[in-house]
């Protein structure tokens, strides 16, 4: 992760490296791999939003820190290519007087689903697997799983699959693996009795537990969130013969110039991460013990356990940048990570033909969720795609207008925690004042 001082770029009011329109294969000038270059700024209305109806965003978070509901929040946005938009609310540690900043480094959870998926993807663009394939043929320890048909006094009543997980089911968690953590399913109680997740182990070391266990239903059949991306994490150090946090390193991190995106956060770095929260039993905000997460030091202490699927650190910045890559057709810089097919094929619902919604107007794709029918599940745009993290991080992509939001907390959900996901949609939404059909048929 790089020095503070090269940080500085971001607050510069016009910066210099744009993004490019259509990728290339080599950025145009050099780039030291532990700088970053400055995203392309604009004013809102250059873009087709405006400056004060952005504000309704700024006092919409705002409020939520001024009510207790929220320690800190960042918040950024783009439209077009160019961020118009990055505020910080309130403290990035409450007990130790630090407000939130810019390069404030967050447990990301879950917002490593995607990036796992986009790796596994660079594979798939050099003809090392195909999605029907299935895992067994890469991951032997797969072979023939049984299913849990139900669940009896003397644990499962087992069935053989109707048929071997495919890698494509297992990117859209219809592969019949469970998580082993939030759900009260007997699979689950068995993944987190059976420590499948532990950070004190390897990746192989999680397949060889899975290996052993049944799958809690057929594959192929619904949606269940699951261990699902851990597993392709474990797939892509078979495919690419290469241990996957050196993987993500090279062939992610270091082309994206996400320079402080790991699954750990080095010692130097360490007073950047922010604070996590939960709720006392009155509602007040309060700081676990030791909380490089609850109880632990995970995340601050380097790991063994590369967790494709909640393991990673971030910042808004590094982020954006990924989005934005994935937002231009795969490339950002200069440099392409994903051909724009790719991405088209990522972003497309992969769910089942009898069963494609995994909620109301909302399908999945390769490792995001995908918006179907904006109605009925309350978006805007067909083909919005997202998805966010444990902690509260969240960000949405939306193609038909052009846009980007990264937003970031660090705040246990359950009861108390706000629906800030929710809010931020609309109080992004309603500043665009040129949609962008609009704005493309005046130019």
């Amino acid at each position: 992760m790089r020095a503070l001082t090269a940080r500085s770029a971001l607050l510069v009011p016009i910066l210099s490296i744009a993004l490019v329109a259509s990728g290339c294969d080599a950025p145009t000038e050099a780039v030291a791999a532990d700088t970053q270059p400055a995203l392309q700024r604009a004013a809102p209305e250059d873009v087709g939003m405006s400056s004060e109806r952005l504000t309704r965003l700024h006092d919409g978070m705002q409020q939520l820190v001024d009510d207790g509901r929220l320690a800190g929040i960042t918040t950024m946005v783009a439209r077009r290519g160019r961020v118009v938009d990055f505020q910080t609310y309130g403290q990035r540690d409450i007990e130790a007087g630090s407000p939130m900043e810019e390069d404030a480094i967050f447990r990301i959870y879950s917002m490593s689903k995607p990036i796992t998926g986009v790796a596994l993807m660079t594979l798939y663009e050099e003809g090392k697997f195909r999605l029907s394939d299935p895992v067994q043929r890469y991951i032997p320890e797969f072979t023939d799983l049984k299913v849990a048909a139900s669940w009896g006094a003397d644990g499962p009543v087992l069935e053989d699959a109707d048929h071997p997980m495919t890698i494509r089911e297992l990117m859209s968690h219809t592969a019949g693996l469970a998580y082993g953590i939030g759900a009260p399913g007997p699979t689950d109680r068995l993944y987190a009795t059976e420590g499948v997740l532990s950070r004190q182990q390897t990746l192989k070391d999680m397949i060889v537990k899975l290996g052993a266990m049944p799958l809690r239903h057929q594959p192929g059949t619904l949606w269940y969130y699951s261990i699902a991306v851990d597993v392709q994490g474990y797939l892509v150090e078979v495919l690419s013969g290469q241990p996957f946090d050196e993987y993500l390193r090279e062939r992610v991190f270091g082309p994206l110039r996400m320079v402080d995106t790991g699954f750990h956060v080095p010692e130097e770095d360490h007073d950047r991460l922010a604070q996590y929260y939960g709720y006392d039993q009155d509602g007040n905000l309060t700081a676990p013990a030791n909380s490089g997460t609850v109880g632990s030091r995970a995340f601050l202490d380097p790991t063994t356990f590369f967790s494709g699927g909640g393991g990673l650190v971030s910042t808004t910045t590094d982020y954006m940048r990924f989005s934005l890559m994935l937002l231009n057709g795969g490339a950002l810089d200069g440099v392409r990570i994903l051909s724009p097919t790719t991405i088209e094929l990522m972003t497309r619902n992969q769910m089942p033909r009898d069963n494609p919604e995994r909620s109301p107007g909302q399908g999945f794709g390769l490792d995001f969720s995908v918006v179907l029918d904006p109605v009925a599940s309350e978006f805007y745009s067909v083909g919005e795609y997202y998805w966010g993290g444990a902690a509260g991080t969240w960000f949405w992509i939306d193609p038909a207008e052009d846009l980007v939001f990264v937003g970031m907390i660090q705040q246990r959900g359950g009861r108390g925690r706000p629906s800030v996901r929710s809010i931020s949609h609309r109080l992004t939404y309603q500043a665009i004042i040129e949609p962008l059909a609009q704005m493309e048929e005046n130019e």
